[in-house]
């Protein structure tokens, strides 16, 4: 996958097809809430969110790519509607590092917005 490809494969939440992709020492630094480091952590969070998102239909209002050449910035806008059809926005920006084609280091401003 190009570096592009697997930030927006993450974004969009197709999380396992970025783990061969994460660098050992990935930081994923999550703006108000935490920080994680290390594959492990990335990927127990990934799982959790998997694991959520199973449960909604998530729709993608907006999604904006920008690229150089080891760096991708999404941002995108997301409805999530569950099984009664209640409704949640987010508005996200999600910043990937790049070294030599891994993943390196995420930078994620999320918020929930009203309708």
């Amino acid at each position: 996958m190009t570096i592009q490809q697997i930030a927006e494969a993450f974004s969009r939440h197709d999380f396992a097809s970025t783990y061969p992709y994460l660098s050992n020492t990935i930081q994923w630094n999550l703006i108000g809430s935490q920080v994680l480091i290390g594959t492990q952590d990335i990927i127990a969070a990934c799982e959790q969110s998997a694991a959520y998102l199973k449960t909604v239909t998530t729709t993608f209002d907006m999604f904006l790519v920008l690229s150089t050449q080891n760096d991708i910035v999404i941002d995108s806008l997301s409805t999530y509607a569950d099984s009664e059809q209640r409704r949640s926005k987010a508005a996200s920006c999600d910043w990937y590092r790049f070294k030599k084609g891994i993943l390196a280091e995420i930078t994620s401003y999320t918020i929930e917005v009203n309708d």
